[in-house]
């Protein structure tokens, strides 16, 4: 059968999803730990899909995965079982069987993310994992006023990192807000697919404009320009979390939103 996975985690202590290595040891990755876990529970090893590979420092309350599998267990015991031998930064939040045409990657209609902004003189501390920290006062009303030009379907050349692998910058931007909620500066952006660094490279864009150092219409040029040297600094991983991936009605996945928006009423 094949299962499909609900997780959240904590991505501080890990080099992202993927599981990897280098020339002298295992690297942690969300990917290692959730394999290792879930083959304990099936007695035979797992091999994981992810809806979307986050890096270094993203987090997720909303990532979705399926494995395949001959072991026979009710969706509890790959919750209960799994989050028994996970570390306390990882947690399965639901389990669903699914038929073999769904795919966590290719079967998703879109992916939502939520960039954290703890906007105030004085950096964080406790928080300083969960959210990234902008000294300079941030108008995000400016900032909101460039996020129409981000929408559509266009090409994202100026918002992709060098290491990016996608055949096509084309992208689809069904949804860019900013608000902000006390000290907090909130981006929430939906598309079809992202580039890699794309939502980080947006972040900065907008921050750089949030600050008064460029106008809305810079994000424009930007766009317009397809050249990464032409954007601004890629903003930093601890704030961006992936909060939900959107699939045909079919799949009717449990959805939470409560994890990332907690955290802005903090302080």
């Amino acid at each position: 059968m094949r299962i499909a996975l609900g997780i959240e985690y904590d991505g501080s202590s890990y080099h992202g999803w993927q599981a990897q290595s280098n020339a002298h040891k295992q690297l942690p990755t969300v990917q290692a730990a959730l394999q290792q876990a879930l083959s304990r529970i099936a007695d035979h090893p797992v091999e994981l899909y992810c809806a979307g590979r986050t890096d270094a420092g993203v987090h997720a309350t909303g990532q979705v995965v399926h494995f395949d599998t001959e072991a026979k267990r009710h969706p509890d015991a790959w919750i209960w079982g799994a989050n028994a031998y996970l570390p306390p930064d990882i947690a399965v939040r639901w389990a669903k069987s699914v038929d073999y045409g769904f795919h966590a990657r290719f079967s998703a209609l879109a992916r939502r993310y939520r960039y954290l902004i703890y906007n105030h003189p004085i950096r964080p501390a406790v928080l300083s994992g969960s959210v990234t920290w902008n000294y300079y006062p941030l108008e995000a009303e400016a900032m909101q006023a460039a996020t129409s030009y981000f929408l559509g379907e266009q090409d994202f050349s100026s918002f992709r990192s060098s290491e990016c692998s996608s055949k096509t910058a084309m992208r689809k931007v069904t949804s860019l807000q900013v608000t902000r909620e006390n000290d907090f500066v909130v981006i929430e952006v939906e598309a079809n697919a992202f580039l890699h660094h794309m939502v980080r490279n947006i972040a900065g864009v907008l921050m750089r404009i949030g600050a008064g150092w460029e106008k809305p219409a810079w994000a424009l040029e930007v766009l317009q320009a397809r050249d990464r040297r032409k954007a601004a600094e890629t903003a930093p991983a601890q704030g961006l979390y992936l909060v939900q991936v959107r699939y045909p009605e079919l799949y009717s996945f449990p959805y939470s939103d409560a994890v990332s928006k907690k955290i802005t009423r903090l302080i």
